[in-house]
């Protein structure tokens, strides 16, 4: 179950950072936009990026979630991809972020496949 702090945030046009573990064991963050249910934290990407390369191999993330009009307000989500959704599901979910962080359809040339890392989460705070 996603706690309600971390969902107001995940939920609103808030920025999130996305850890994995790179093969070598070294950690690599990206800022991703982020949504969730209520029990994943949902990150969309693509198959062909090293993030999800890294989550193939290693399920282990952590997602940072920090409130763009109060960067002090934030959450961290330490947990495991239990799920990836690809296809027209996938493709809805990035249009839906899209939508909320910029108003618009996704515009960005897809370069592979778009898929959804569902975040089961193994340890919630927020502050």
């Amino acid at each position: 179950m996603i706690e309600d702090e971390v969902k107001t945030l995940a939920q609103g046009p808030n920025f999130a950072a996305l850890t994995t573990l790179m093969p070598g064991g070294q950690p690599q963050t990206h800022v991703m936009w982020v949504h969730c249910d209520d029990e994943h934290v949902l990150i969309n990407t693509e198959v062909h990026r090293r993030k999800f390369k890294n989550v193939e191999a290693d399920p282990r993330v952590t997602v940072a979630i920090w409130d763009a009009d109060n960067p002090y307000r934030f959450a961290e989500v330490r947990g495991r991809v239990v799920e990836t959704i690809t296809g027209p599901d996938a493709l809805a979910s990035i249009n839906a972020m899209s939508n909320k962080y910029v108003g618009t359809d996704y515009q960005p040339q897809i370069e592979s496949e778009r898929v959804i890392l569902k975040i089961a989460p193994d340890r919630q705070i927020a502050r």
